[in-house]
């Protein structure tokens, strides 16, 4: 009953309440001093006591209430009212209690996905300083000692600046890939959907990295039931990147003599790509992290692998940009694999 009340409404409870107590105290008085005057008087009165109290109640409401919950409104408000727009009348108590409610939930989850990107950003922008100072280190130490008499040192010369034009192309890697996560993060790669064989082309990456897998000895195969060609609808070459980079990986972190099996799922409508390996393993307190920026895992051993430290992030990347799902499942000492979907070809 008091419930979603509005200015007009309790303007009128209140001049209701307060004329019933006035007419009361009235009558106790005239009771004591034995007065008496005609009823139609008496309810004259009383309604215009209630009047007056409705139209003086009603006004503080607005003058002193209202004018105040106004303030609010255009505080939390999205929507622009009009001068002449009377927000006060078509308000009530309880809609205002739930649209400052509902706008203090909304600005304290902004402001801690606020402060969770700037924590973000400043340990990305740590993490970018780190990564391009240890090239960049190599870089000067390489060309300071060239310039300082090992330029005409031949046992040392060329070793040393191909370790530096080495460090270069880890530099522009780094760039490289940074570029390619800022692009789709900002939606202007544009995908360019086709129909194609996902085996056929997990086929023609094993191919490119047969002789990167020979130096290892790591033997790259299909696990059964994934010998049949399955089309999907995706961007071919985008896809070709996420393949090359989980393989490349399970060769990194597989043991000497090790295993790389890709495995393919049919579902209902889409078909999912398993590359596990029999390596190293990730703990379970990692897994969560795999996919961020710059995450190493080992950053020794990471680092003396080679790569920007971007690959799984740029895997993300692109999968979720196919509006699919990526996912990782791993334990030291057995192996990993890292998984994502695609939308079947009709």
């Amino acid at each position: 009953m008091f419930k979603n009340l509005t200015t007009k409404q309790v303007a009128i409870y209140l001049s209701i309440v307060i004329s019933v107590f006035a007419a009361l105290l009235v009558l106790v008085i005239m009771t004591m001093t034995r007065a008496s005057q005609p009823i139609y008087v008496s309810v004259l009165l009383f309604l215009s006591f209630v009047l007056i109290t409705y139209f003086s109640t009603n006004f503080i409401i607005q003058k002193f209430v209202f004018r105040k919950i106004k303030l609010i409104y255009k505080i939390i408000s999205k929507k622009k009212y009009s001068e002449t727009s009377d927000l006060a009348i078509d308000s009530n108590f309880d809609k205002v209690n739930r649209e400052v409610a509902r706008w203090a939930a909304d600005t304290e989850k902004e402001i801690k996905t606020l402060k969770s990107l700037e924590d973000y950003r400043r340990q990305f922008v740590g993490n970018v300083s780190h990564e391009l100072k240890t090239p960049i280190f190599a870089i000067q130490g390489y060309l300071h000692t060239l310039l300082d008499g090992g330029l005409e040192d031949e046992a040392i010369n060329r070793k040393y600046i191909q370790k530096a034009a080495k460090n270069v192309v880890r530099l522009q890697n780094i760039v490289d890939d940074l570029e390619v996560i800022t692009s789709l993060e900002s939606g202007n790669v544009v995908l360019v959907y086709t129909k194609f064989d996902i085996k056929a082309l997990v086929n023609d990456v094993y191919e490119d990295l047969h002789f990167f897998a020979k130096k290892k000895n790591i033997t790259m195969t299909f696990k059964e039931g994934a010998s049949d060609s399955t089309i999907v609808y995706a961007d071919k070459e985008r896809i070709r990147q996420v393949l090359n980079n989980l393989v490349t990986n399970s060769i990194k972190y597989n043991e000497t003599n090790g295993k790389t099996v890709t495995s393919i799922y049919v579902l209902d409508d889409s078909i999912l790509v398993e590359i596990s390996d029999n390596g190293i393993g990730i703990e379970t307190k990692h897994l969560k992290h795999v996919f961020d920026r710059f995450y190493r895992i080992d950053a020794s051993r990471s680092r003396a692998q080679g790569g920007s430290g971007l690959g799984l992030s740029i895997v993300k990347h692109i999968v979720e940009s196919h509006d699919q799902n990526v996912f990782v499942r791993s334990t030291p000492d057995i192996g990993s694999t890292f998984g994502f979907t695609l939308k079947k070809a009709n």
